[in-house]
């Protein structure tokens, strides 16, 4: 997003509607390399994230007072208050600029919540480009990821989408190619998995080890450049799985229900409860996906595909 793009769209966006609604992405992580947790408390990452077609948009309207409300899968589970990333969004992108964050904030959620998928962090990262618009501020990709990272860790890619490495939290990204799309599934569990809690079990089960710097597996964004979905099933990993499994030692069997219906590869998303799928078509992503709802062992499970674009404005 160019800063001569960015300010033609805040204008026409706000001029013409009165609301802007923007289309945010859910991410996996292909690869989370986790480093020993650092005197402040987080960890080093090596976060490989790749964005997919799962979405929230967020539709802002001006208003009295700011309001965030939601609606969609799991919408009661959502803070409506200004713990909402969408809402401290838009109170920092408003106190950058001397204004009054006088917003209704709308979402309409379709990405997992609490599921490691980076809902709430995209809740986030489409709030702020949202209030960006309708403002006509025209800030830069620079601005916005600057405060995206001061939001999460997760928030910087969720404005950027596509594929990325993320080194420090998290939150510093370089872009990555990706040379095709890869099909995936994932599967909804019943309930969530709290990140600091998951985090938290990571620390305990690693506590006697002498755990490495978390470093990028250069195979694996080989694979990514070249859109050769087997590779990187042979490279997907996650550092945090074992403590999400030790958590919710059920997340197990549905690993393997979707390895035996035909998943390249398995592993649960991020800081879980969602496990993701990678297959060697749509075809099979499907049948991966039958077979996970026909076991029982999961809610839902959503057939998408990647890399996806990062927020965006769409009306």
């Amino acid at each position: 997003m160019s800063d001569t793009n960015a300010v033609s769209v805040a204008r026409t966006a706000s001029g013409s509607t009165g609301a802007v609604t923007v289309r945010v992405p859910a991410k996996v992580n292909v690869q989370l390399a986790v480093g020993a947790a650092r005197p402040d408390g987080f960890h080093d990452l090596a976060n490989v994230f790749l964005a997919v077609g799962l979405h929230d948009e967020i539709t802002v309207t001006p208003a009295d007072e700011l309001r965030v409300t939601c609606a969609g899968p799991d919408a009661h589970q959502v803070p409506l208050d200004a713990t909402n990333l969408a809402a401290r969004a838009a109170i920092a992108l408003a106190e950058r600029h001397g204004l009054e964050p006088r917003v209704h904030i709308h979402i309409d959620k379709d990405i997992p919540v609490a599921g490691g998928m980076a809902g709430g962090s995209a809740d986030g990262a489409g709030a702020l480009l949202a209030c960006d618009a309708l403002w006509s501020l025209g800030s830069s990709e620079a601005e916005l990821l600057a405060i995206c990272a001061e939001l999460g860790s997760d928030v910087p890619f969720s404005l950027l989408g596509g594929a990325a490495l993320g080194v420090g939290r998290g939150e510093r990204l370089t872009p990555l190619d990706v040379g095709g799309t890869f099909h995936w599934v994932f599967a909804v569990a019943d309930g969530g998995l709290s990140t600091p809690a998951v985090y938290a079990e990571f620390d305990r089960l690693t506590a006697a080890a002498d755990v490495p710097p978390p470093a990028a597996d250069p195979a694996l964004l080989a694979a990514l450049g070249a859109g050769d979905a087997t590779a990187l099933a042979a490279t997907l990993t996650n550092d945090l799985q074992s403590a999400a499994l030790s958590l919710r030692p059920s997340l197990a069997t549905t690993l393997a229900t979707g390895t035996a219906a035909g998943a390249l590869a398995a592993l649960v998303s991020g800081s879980g409860p969602t496990t993701a799928f990678l297959t060697k078509d749509e075809e099979s992503a499907t049948a991966v996906a039958q077979a996970l709802l026909a076991s029982g062992n999961c809610r839902t499970a959503r057939v998408t595909s990647a890399p996806a674009a990062g927020a965006r404005v769409v009306s």
